[in-house]
């Protein structure tokens, strides 16, 4: 069958299956991104006991494949069902899909935890002893001179999370979880035509640039006033 005809009879599974992975992505990314600064402020400056526990956790979740993570959660916690069921949790592990949603969420919670506390280090002393100096409570200093800082150093390691953590969502097919990897495998086993997996990989390439795109924009916008004013037609030079 003729690649075009293959992309028009498959669309709308490939589009299913590319919603279902801009969800598991958006959803694991928003997920991790409202817990990862708070860690990353208790691995950078909490008790010791926290970095202690922060440390393990994240070396767990870097030094093993998240695939063996996802079998963890997804098969581990039928082994426990009874006690799941008892406090009202089996419902939401029986379902392929949250499953590999937590998985995802505490895997990208790990690096971008570990990536927020290297800028959170970074951020200048000076800057936070002098608002200190006038007069700023701590929570005034980590709103406007430590987390926004430390988040415009952190910005381009932290889009590049999110893009792997985008191509690793095609692992969740493995767990009957169907995005575009999924829907792929499933049309190719019925036309035995490779160039599905083509169009796979064009709708993988145009997701990731427009991601690409659209984090470049809001990285300009978070440094805005790092970049030279054009010269205006007609002032003087």
């Amino acid at each position: 069958m003729h690649p075009i005809e293959i992309l028009t009879a498959n669309l709308p599974a490939l589009l299913d299956g590319l919603w279902m992975t801009i969800k598991l992505t958006g959803l694991g990314a928003i997920a991790a991104g409202l817990c990862a600064p708070w860690l990353a402020l208790a691995r950078a400056n909490g008790p010791r006991w926290a970095q202690w526990g922060l440390r393990g956790y994240i070396s767990f979740i870097r030094g093993t494949p998240i695939l063996a993570q996802l079998f963890l959660v997804f098969y581990g916690s039928g082994q426990f069902r009874p006690f799941l069921t008892d406090i009202g949790l089996w419902s939401f592990f029986r379902d392929p899909f949250n499953c590999a949603l937590l998985v995802f969420a505490v895997n990208s919670c790990a690096y971008q935890t570990e990536i927020l506390r290297g800028a959170i280090s970074a951020v200048p002393r000076g800057q936070i002893e002098g608002a200190h100096a006038l007069g700023l409570k701590r929570w005034q200093v980590l709103r406007f001179i430590t987390f926004p800082n430390a988040y415009r150093m952190a910005w381009p390691a932290l889009g590049n999370e999110v893009i792997l953590l985008m191509k690793a969502s095609a692992l969740a097919s493995i767990v009957t979880v169907f995005e575009l990897m999924g829907r792929t495998r499933q049309i190719f086993s019925r036309s035995f035509d490779l160039s599905v997996y083509l169009w796979a990989a064009v709708f993988y390439l145009a997701l990731t640039a427009g991601f690409v795109f659209l984090w470049r924009l809001a990285e300009r916008r978070l440094s805005h006033h790092l970049h030279p004013t054009e010269t205006r037609q007609g002032d003087a030079p």
